[in-house]
């Protein structure tokens, strides 16, 4: 596949799980690849390059403007401009009612999970306004809509990530850059497994249509999609990959 031959995507929060699989599968479709981790991303990185494909990370904390500014500068002098941005990187949730979070934990998903997405965005704007496929995609949650008990300060912050993408959209038009957010079902990766165990897991899956346990490379693969010129008429949708668990 080369659907992405050329282009130039940068994906935050790829060291592992999602992120990774979305840098991996947009390498493979011919992306060259930045990866932004506040983790050491050399495994997804090596991985990318031993299948023949171009990938780099910079550390970097995306509630840092400081290390954002110095991650995009090392981007900037490699590439003059990019064309794909994935908005990945986040922190999971776990179970504690509405009033018994405190200020600084509700803070941290949303510096983490939404304010992370806005300064990532604002920092590569400049280079993404550059390219003639412009793509930024915002990985978001269904949680949002199943509004799950213990995951109010979680899924407040997803919240406001849809509401960014769609006024994103708008304003981004002018640029021809189109804007989405996806939104996954319960996936194993290493976050989710610490919170669910095997019969969360049945139990999900069984409510799906599809009747699929849901990979990481699913959404990697609605993104690849996304990012495409396939989609060059999709922008300000929020898609579910979730094997028809929730309709909307």
């Amino acid at each position: 596949m080369s659907r992405l031959k050329d282009r130039i995507a940068v994906v935050s929060g790829a060291a592992a799980g999602i992120g990774k699989a979305i840098a991996v599968r947009l390498a493979a479709e011919g992306a060259a690849v930045e990866i932004l981790d506040i983790k050491d991303a050399s495994d997804a990185v090596n991985e990318i390059r031993a299948a023949g494909g171009q990938a780099n990370a910079e550390l970097c904390d995306v509630t840092s403007e400081e290390q954002i500014a110095k991650a995009v500068a090392a981007i900037a002098a490699r590439h003059d401009h990019v064309d794909i941005l994935v908005n990945n990187a986040g922190i999971l949730s776990g179970k504690t009612p509405w009033h018994e979070l405190s200020y600084d934990e509700v803070n941290r998903f949303v510096q983490v999970n939404y304010l992370g997405y806005f300064l990532v965005s604002k920092a590569i704007y400049p280079l993404l306004k550059k390219s003639e496929h412009g793509r930024l995609i915002n990985v978001a949650s269904r949680t949002y809509f199943l509004a799950n008990p213990g995951q109010m300060a979680y899924v407040a912050a997803k919240g406001a990530v849809m509401g960014m993408t769609r006024v994103m959209a708008k304003e981004m038009g002018d640029d021809n850059i189109c804007v989405n957010a996806v939104a996954p079902g319960m996936i194993a990766t290493e976050g989710t497994l610490a919170h669910s165990n095997e019969e969360a897991f049945n139990r999900v899956m069984m409510n799906q249509a599809i009747k699929k346990r849901g990979k990481p490379e699913h959404l990697a693969g609605l993104i690849a999609f996304l990012a495409s010129d396939d989609a060059e008429l999709i922008t300000g949708q929020m898609i579910l990959c979730d094997g028809g668990g929730y309709l909307h």
